[in-house]
C-alpha cells in the first residue's frame, strides 16, 4: 500500500487555487459550475494521487488513520471545489454499512471496487418521503425488488448499490439492506436516470433508481433481515464528520476571498480591514470559521474515543458547523458587496455565487436542518441530568491535540446516547479551575467563562419545560439548538485547556484572545441574537486569520502549509 496522501503533497499537486493557468483552481471550478460539469479531471487526478483512500480501513487497502487527519485532507481539496466530495466519496457512507454488518465477501466485492476508485452507491431517500425514513416504500418481498430511490449519489455511474428496503410491517426493524452489482442486474429490473439538478454542486452525479421485479440473489442480503435502517443512521454519524470538511473548504475559500479583496480595497485613505464596519464583519466571519473549525476537529477525533455518544455529538457538531460556515458566507458577502454578485468582468467573478450555493447544498445533503436538530433532540433528557460525571482521561485524549488516537471502531456507534454528554459533563470542573485565573488576564473572556457556566447549568430546566404538556410545540428543537451551541462552546473551551502549552491559530500558547472570540460568537448564537453584539470581543479571531493567511496556513488548530500564491488577490478594488 502506498503512503497516505497529506495534505501538503495535496497543495503541492493541485497549486494555487487562484491561478487561473491551473487546470485544478478556482477558475476551473467556475467554469465547470457555469455548464453543470462533473468535475471528471480533477477526480482524476486525486484518484491518481490515492485521495480516495483516505476514508477507506487499511484491511480495505485504503490510508485512513484517522478522521481528523482525513477531515484536514479533504478540505484541502474541497477549497478549490466542494464538488470532490461526491465526485471520490460519496461511497463512504456505503462502504461503513459494510463495515458494520457486511459479509467478508460483501466487503472484499466493495473494497475492490473503492480501491479502484469506482463507487458503489447508497440508496435510502425517496421522494415522497425525503427524512421521513419509517415511510419508505421501496419494497423486498419474496426476493423481489420494487419501487424508487432518489438523489442516489454517483448512481448514474456506481458499480454496486446498497438499498435499504421496506421487508416488514413499521418501525425501524421493518427495514433491510441488500448489495446489488449493477452488472449482474437482468435488463429491464433497473433504470438510472438523473435526478433533478441542484443549485449548488452542480454537475454531480445524483440520480434516481427505479427497481422494477428485481430478483435480488440470496446472497445480496446484507447482515440479517430488519437491521438495514439501523446501520444506515449508524454510517450517517459518520458521514456527519466528512461533510463538515465540505462546510469547511468552502468557508476557507469565501474568508480569503473577502479577505483578498478588504486588505487591497480603500475607501478614502483606509483600507477596509481597518474600517469599523467591514472590521466588525470580517471579525464575526472569523470568529464562525474558528467555532466550526473547533468543532469539527474535536468530533473527528472525537468518534475514536467516545463513539457510543455519536447518535448526539454528529448532528450536533454537523449543525453547528453547517450553520456558521451560512452564517460566515453571508458577513462575507456583505464585505464583498457588489463584486460578490458578479459573474464576469474580474478576475475571481463567479465564485462567490458558486460557494452560497455549494454551502446550501452541504448544509442539506445528509440531512434536512430540522431532520438533524430531531435526531437528538428526544435525548436531551438523559444528556442534560444535573451532577453527570465525565471521563476525564478519555477528554484529554479527544482534545489534546498531540494526544495518539485509539482505532476508529464503527461497531461501537449507537443509536442512542445512553448517557450524559462527556463534553458538557466534563465543562464544569474545568470552568471551575480556570475561570478566575483566565479573568484576571483577559476580563472579556472570563466574562464569557461564567455566562457560559449559567447558560449549560439551565440547560436542564430549559428541557424540562420543553416537555411540558402546554409548552410551545418547537420547544424542544429549539432546546436542541441551544444545546448545539452550548456544546459547541464547551468543545472550545476544552481544546483551549488541553492544549495551551501549543500555539492554536498562530497565536501564543495559552492565548485566550480568540477563545473570548469564539465564545462570544457561540453565546450570542445560542441566545439567538445578532454576533456582531459582541463586536469587540471577535476581532482576536480577525487577528488569528488575517495572520494565518499572511503565512499561507490553513485556518485550522491543525498546522497545513498552504500551495503558495502566485498571482494578485482574487477579487480586486
Amino acid at each position: 500500500m502506498s503512503a497516505a496522501l497529506t495534505p501538503e503533497r495535496l497543495e503541492e499537486l493541485l497549486g494555487d487555487p487562484g491561478d487561473d493557468t491551473l487546470p485544478y483552481g478556482f477558475a476551473a471550478a467556475v467554469a465547470r459550475d457555469e455548464g453543470d460539469e462533473f468535475p471528471t479531471a480533477l477526480c482524476e487526478a486525486l484518484v491518481g494521487a490515492g485521495f480516495h483512500l483516505a476514508y477507506l480501513p487499511p484491511e480495505w487497502g485504503g490510508t485512513f488513520r484517522s478522521f481528523d487527519r482525513s477531515l484536514t485532507l479533504v478540505r484541502c481539496a474541497a477549497r478549490r471545489d466542494v464538488s470532490i466530495m461526491p465526485g471520490t466519496m460519496f461511497s463512504i457512507i456505503a462502504a461503513t454499512c459494510l463495515q458494520l454488518h457486511g459479509s467478508p465477501a460483501q466487503q472484499e466485492r466493495a473494497a475492490k471496487i473503492l480501491r479502484g476508485g469506482g463507487a458503489v452507491a447508497f440508496a435510502l431517500t425517496e421522494a415522497e418521503h425525503g427524512s421521513d425514513l419509517l415511510a419508505g416504500e421501496v419494497r423486498l418481498s419474496d426476493g423481489v425488488l420494487d419501487g424508487e430511490k432518489w438523489m442516489v449519489g454517483l448512481g448514474m455511474r456506481c458499480e454496486a448499490v446498497y438499498v435499504v428496503a421496506r421487508t416488514g410491517g413499521r418501525g425501524p426493524a421493518a427495514f433491510s439492506a441488500v448489495l446489488l452489482d449493477v452488472a449482474a442486474v437482468e435488463p429491464g429490473q433497473l433504470e438510472r436516470v438523473p435526478a433533478v439538478r441542484t443549485g449548488g454542486m452542480r454537475g454531480i452525479d445524483l440520480a434516481r433508481m427505479r427497481f422494477t421485479g428485481l430478483r435480488v440473489p440470496e446472497d445480496a442480503l446484507v447482515g440479517r433481515t430488519g437491521e438495514g435502517l439501523e446501520a444506515a443512521v449508524k454510517a450517517q454519524q459518520a458521514v456527519r464528520l466528512m461533510s463538515m470538511a465540505g462546510s469547511l473548504g468552502i468557508a476557507d475559500s469565501a474568508v480569503r476571498l473577502a479577505l483578498d479583496f478588504a486588505a487591497a480595497r480603500k475607501v478614502g485613505r483606509t483600507l477596509l480591514t481597518d474600517s469599523p464596519h467591514p472590521r466588525r464583519e470580517l471579525a464575526v466571519a472569523s470568529a464562525a470559521l474558528l467555532a466550526a473549525d473547533v468543532v469539527a476537529t474535536s468530533a473527528a477525533r472525537g468518534v475514536h474515543v467516545l463513539p457510543e455518544v455519536f447518535s448526539v455529538w454528529a448532528p450536533v457538531a454537523k449543525h453547528v458547523v453547517a450553520e456558521s460556515c451560512d452564517e460566515l458566507i453571508r458577513r462575507c458577502g456583505t464585505v464583498l458587496a457588489t463584486r460578490s454578485v458578479l459573474r464576469e468582468g474580474e478576475r475571481g467573478s463567479g465564485l462567490f455565487q458558486k460557494l452560497q450555493r455549494d454551502s446550501g447544498v452541504v448544509r442539506v445533503i445528509d440531512s434536512s436542518t430540522l431532520a438533524n436538530l430531531r435526531s437528538y433532540a428526544g435525548q436531551l433528557p438523559t444528556l442534560t441530568v444535573a451532577g453527570a460525571s465525565s471521563d476525564v482521561q478519555a477528554l484529554t485524549t479527544v482534545f489534546a491535540l498531540g494526544a495518539d488516537l485509539p482505532a476508529y471502531e464503527p461497531s461501537r456507534l449507537d443509536m442512542f446516547a445512553r448517557g450524559s454528554d462527556p463534553v458538557l459533563a466534563g465543562l464544569g470542573a474545568v470552568l471551575a479551575e480556570v475561570t478566575g485565573s483566565v479573568a484576571e488576564e483577559d476580563d472579556v473572556t472570563g466574562e464569557l467563562l461564567r455566562r457560559l457556566a449559567t447558560a449549560a447549568d439551565g440547560l436542564g430546566e430549559l428541557t424540562r419545560a420543553a416537555q411540558q404538556r402546554d409548552a410551545d410545540p418547537n420547544a424542544l428543537v429549539d432546546a436542541a439548538e441551544r444545546y448545539a451551541w452550548l456544546h459547541a462552546a464547551a468543545a472550545c473551551v476544552h481544546l483551549w485547556h488541553a492544549n495551551q502549552d501549543r500555539s492554536l491559530y498562530g497565536t501564543k500558547p495559552g492565548s485566550t484572545g480568540w477563545l473570548g472570540a469564539v465564545l462570544g460568537y457561540l453565546l450570542a448564537r445560542a441566545d439567538g441574537v445578532d454576533p456582531r453584539r459582541h463586536g469587540a470581543a471577535l476581532i482576536p479571531a480577525l487577528d488569528a486569520v488575517a495572520a494565518l493567511r499572511e503565512s499561507g496556513q490553513l485556518f485550522s488548530a491543525l498546522p497545513v502549509t498552504l500551495a503558495p500564491t502566485r498571482q494578485e488577490p482574487h477579487v480586486q478594488g
